[in-house]
């Protein structure tokens, strides 16, 4: 490799560094071509898996202040460069592992925060941005939903009182609509939590009939 190739080669990984937002150091010894390509599959979507040159590496990490993997670049090494979700990359690199012996998760690297391999299986454990997200969402829906269902009542009250102070006032005028209106308040069965918007609603009217 010329010099200026692996000048651009260490410029690029410095820069797959500074604009992941996670990344994961592994050992891929004894790893076939093929099961390498079915790792890539697995993280694609969420990583891009890399077969790296230790000394580039190191150079590159230095460059872009990367001290995660100091002493680490031995062996055959590829480094998981998240974009995407860390905790399903995370679960990616976890489930292979269990299926494929022979690739080793060394380290890792989460928002500028070195990772041991035991705390990145731990990281997989968790539960996705998504799931998170939805649970969340989920979570405000049922919220809101409540919240709908206890103003509901007293406005529907209110908003039946109203308009039948409306109707009368309309036909009788207004003094002889609001005595009937009181009237059909009294009668009108409502829920024990919705008299105070009823009883503000007839003290409206009979202050404009005072009027």
């Amino acid at each position: 490799m010329s010099r200026a190739d692996k000048t651009a080669a260490i410029a690029e990984l410095a820069d797959k560094f500074r604009s992941s937002s996670a990344t994961v150091l592994t050992e891929y010894r004894g790893l076939s071509v093929a099961q390498i390509t079915e790792l890539r599959g697995a993280l694609r979507g969420n990583a891009t898996y890399a077969v790296v040159k230790n000394t580039l590496t190191e150079l590159a990490a230095k460059e872009a202040g990367v001290t995660a993997f100091d002493g680490q670049l031995v062996g055959p090494s590829a480094i998981a460069f998240v974009d995407g979700d860390p905790v399903e990359a995370a679960k990616s690199l976890r489930d292979f592992a269990k299926a494929h012996p022979l690739l080793v998760i060394k380290s890792g690297l989460l928002d500028g925060k070195a990772l041991t391999a035991q705390e990145i299986t731990k990281l997989a454990d968790l539960e996705s941005r998504e799931v998170l997200l939805a649970k969340l969402a989920g979570a405000m829906n049922a919220s809101l939903t409540q919240a709908v269902y206890l103003f509901a009542a007293p406005l529907s009250q209110t908003a039946r009182v109203v308009d039948a102070l409306r109707a009368k006032v309309e036909s009788e005028g207004p003094a002889d609509a609001a005595p009937e209106a009181e009237a059909e308040v009294a009668t009108e069965e409502t829920p024990a939590d919705a008299a105070p918007a009823v009883e503000a609603t007839e003290n409206v009217a009979t202050g404009g009939d005072d009027a």
